[in-house]
């Protein structure tokens, strides 16, 4: 198996021998867990017992052969971050991995992006692999519905309590903490949410851009979409194609980018970016002042990044819509490597190991384009498409 495409026709015993022979599973492989809670040992051997329990689920059958990958595939990597964050506490000698989902989601990134996986499936099994922990803790969470609207947005909660389950089934353990009646009250209240088979639908998407930003005052409460002005905020890897796309769908657009105040001011990208950045927001604030709509053109690959900028434009009242390029890898270098100014491929390495894709909990409209196709927003298709 080389490429994603090999999965379609793959049977899980291929895509298990493939896993096997990988780099992050040999390190697995030697991670050993607390045994309170996995006494099966190590975190390979979890992680193969939690694929053969998501073959033995009673739903496996009815789920279309794209939901089942994004089930393997979590399963494949929901632990994978065990090996880089375990530790013992010294004074109880219990085994722990703090955070170890977030690593786990990016070892899982740049593993399906080295496989040619699509940009929508790869992003779906990140989120699958993100928040895999939590149907299991829902009912220490004192606003439980609320956590499950947020989510609803991030993963498809159909997915996630049937891997929950999985998970639960695929270990050893003689604690009694936990039951399986834990997961299914994820499915329950997301259910009652309206939230279980596609993400929960709010008054409109200002109510939903409100709500991530904790401004939304009731779920119930319309407000009005009356934006002074709207700005296309770009997102992805120096070559990635930012330039061309808003050539080809916002021709005429003004565009404040952050590439040509560096060749302005003759600024390398790998010097001090405070004067770019401070020249950047003066440029922004300009067009805010005035409603005009315009472009925001930067990498914006940190969600920490983005956000100092979406709260710009939050401020004055604007819509925002961010969209995010990102083909093969192979594209980005050569697209990058024909730039008048090319980015130091070191710089695009690190940036790459460090992706933190844009959702749609961040803007008013998310486009992602993965250089041959668009995805539309996911409250309005279905939930793993074809």
């Amino acid at each position: 198996m080389k490429t994603w495409e090999d999965t379609r026709s793959a049977s899980t015993g291929d895509i298990m021998a493939w896993a096997a022979s990988q780099p992050w599973a040999d390190e697995m492989k030697s991670c050993m867990q607390d045994s309170e809670w996995h006494a099966e040992g190590d975190v390979w051997t979890h992680t193969c017992m939690v694929v053969d329990e998501l073959e033995s689920l009673k739903e496996w059958r009815d789920l279309s052969r794209i939901e089942q990958l994004w089930l393997i595939f979590t399963a494949l990597f929901h632990d994978s971050g065990k090996p880089a964050t375990t530790v013992t506490d010294p004074t109880t000698g219990k085994v722990q991995s703090p955070k170890h989902s977030a690593v786990g989601e990016s070892i899982c990134r740049n593993a399906l992006r080295d496989l040619g996986c699509d940009l929508r499936t790869r992003e779906a099994i990140c989120g699958l692999v993100r928040y895999h922990g939590r149907p299991a803790f829902l009912q220490h969470r004192t606003k439980p519905e609320m956590e499950l609207i947020e989510l609803s947005w991030l993963v498809s909660h159909k997915l996630l309590h049937l891997f929950a389950l999985a998970d639960f089934r695929g270990r050893r353990s003689d604690s009694s903490n936990r039951t399986e009646t834990d997961i299914d009250l994820w499915k329950m209240v997301a259910e009652e949410a309206g939230c279980f088979e596609s993400p929960y639908v709010f008054a409109n998407d200002h109510a939903r851009f409100l709500f991530y930003r904790k401004q939304l005052s009731s779920l119930h409460y319309v407000p009005v979409e009356n934006h002074r002005c709207t700005v296309t905020v770009m997102s992805g890897l120096p070559g990635s194609g930012k330039d061309t796309w808003l050539a080809d769908h916002r021709p005429g657009l003004s565009i404040v980018s952050l590439d040509d105040l560096r060749r302005d001011y003759e600024i390398d990208p790998t010097d001090n970016q405070g004067k770019v950045i401070q020249a950047g927001r003066e440029r922004c604030r300009e067009h805010l002042r005035a409603g005009r709509d315009f472009a925001f053109n930067a990498t914006n690959t940190l969600k920490m990044t983005r956000s100092r900028w979406v709260d710009l434009c939050a401020d004055y009242g604007a819509r925002i819509e961010i969209v995010y390029v990102e083909p093969p890898l192979e594209t980005i270098v050569r697209q990058n490597a024909g730039r008048k100014s090319p980015v130091p491929s070191a710089v695009i390495k690190k940036l790459t190991g460090n992706l933190d894709p844009p959702d749609w909990t961040e803007c008013h409209h998310l486009t992602m384009v993965d250089g041959n196709s668009e995805y539309p927003n996911p409250a309005k298709s279905t939930t793993c498409g074809s």
